[in-house]
């Protein structure tokens, strides 16, 4: 119970609303995934997986932008969807593995944890993530963002940076090393 406490004293009220929130539309979110998957049990929880860490991530950066926090979890499941189809269709021109890093990294912090330690630690290890990047320098805060956060393709960033796509993946690599 104590851990309960700490918790919840430990994060704001903007995590108390996403969780309200989540926890109010969890089951019709998981349906809308499992439809969207065509009844794939593993790519609807990896879309459910990502819609929480990017909603919880918006829920701390920008509270003040949500005026349905409900409505906003499908909304984010929506981008999720289709940033998926996305990357399926740009991954069948050219395979990037560099990316199952990133994904075996976020599938470890947002699997659903089944007990209220290992939920205590998934989030400590988001914090620490947190906490690391918030200590990088701006460009690479803003790499960060860019790359794991708005799931930006590597063209894209380079385009934004104005750099070589090389030099964006050289980036990101030396960006997850540092963060390990």
């Amino acid at each position: 119970m104590g851990v309960t406490v700490q918790f919840k004293d430990q994060w704001g009220a903007d995590d108390r609303l996403f969780e309200a929130s989540w926890r109010a539309v969890q089951g019709e979110l998981k349906r809308r995934a499992l439809r969207r998957a065509k009844g794939n049990q593993d790519q609807g929880q990896e879309w459910l997986s990502a819609t929480a860490i990017k909603a919880l991530l918006f829920f701390r950066r920008s509270p003040e932008r949500i005026r349905d926090p409900e409505g906003f979890l499908f909304l984010v499941l929506d981008h999720v969807f289709l940033d998926s189809l996305r990357r399926s269709k740009r991954e069948g021109r050219l395979f990037d593995h560099s990316i199952d890093l990133e994904h075996d990294h976020l599938a470890v912090l947002a699997a659903p944890c089944a007990s209220v330690l290992e939920r205590v630690e998934c989030y400590e290890r988001l914090e620490h993530i947190e906490a690391h990047v918030a200590q990088l320098p701006i460009l690479q805060q803003r790499l960060f963002e860019m790359r794991f956060v708005d799931d930006l393709p590597y063209p894209q960033i380079a385009a934004e940076l104005q750099v070589k796509l090389p030099l964006v993946r050289k980036r990101v690599q030396l960006l997850r090393s540092a963060l390990r």
